[in-house]
């Protein structure tokens, strides 16, 4: 059993690395980047949020869960910024989810490593809602701080919007407001269409 304990520390000695991985986009009024940890702290609350409203039912557990591991194979791999043209590295990254994972007693590694895997093939509800909050959360961030991170990286309205249609099977109505709100702040702040 301390064995386990040991192993349990390790592990979240090890992720407190991913407080350390600096993403593309600026935390509301604040002049830094945010880092990883907080992405996937804010996504898990927004993702509570929103689950009454999920156009599928999903078990609320295993969303949150896929949520606050998503991102910790950027440790390894670091943060790849959404509309970069190789944005999916798969393959690296599930070379960093074994490693990290295999740090916990092997029976709760294998568990996070396959919901890791089922967040990343996004055949789910849960995974399918994952995603989307995934992809929504830097949306709603840049509709409120002035586009920052769509400006610093000149992308376009239509960019934005084909990257994060993964949103619409999250919540149809939610995607249409989204939209709405992406077309018309892109026309206020001069985003390229």
């Amino acid at each position: 059993m301390t064995e386990n304990f040991q192993a349990i520390t390790q592990f979240i000695v090890e992720i407190e690395k991913l407080k350390n991985v600096e993403r593309k986009i600026k935390p509301l009024g604040l002049s830094r980047f945010e880092n990883s940890a907080e992405h996937s702290w804010q996504i898990a609350l927004l993702a509570l949020t929103l689950l009454p409203y999920a156009e599928q039912q999903s078990d609320p557990l295993t969303v949150v869960t896929m949520l606050l591991l998503h991102d910790i194979v950027e440790i390894d791999t670091g943060d790849k910024f959404a509309y970069d043209a190789n944005h999916d590295d798969y393959e690296n990254e599930l070379v960093s989810a074994k490693r990290i994972f295999a740090i916990l007693p092997d029976e709760q590694g294998q568990a996070y490593l396959k919901l890791w895997i089922e967040f990343e093939q996004a055949q789910t509800p849960e995974a399918q809602f994952a995603k989307a909050i995934d992809r929504l959360m830097p949306v709603i961030q840049n509709l409120h701080n002035g586009c920052q991170s769509w400006i610093d990286h000149d992308i376009s309205v239509s960019q934005i919007l084909l990257k994060n249609a993964a949103i619409e099977k999250a919540n149809p109505q939610l995607w249409q407001w989204i939209k709405q709100q992406v077309i018309d702040t892109g026309e206020l702040v001069g985003l390229r269409r």
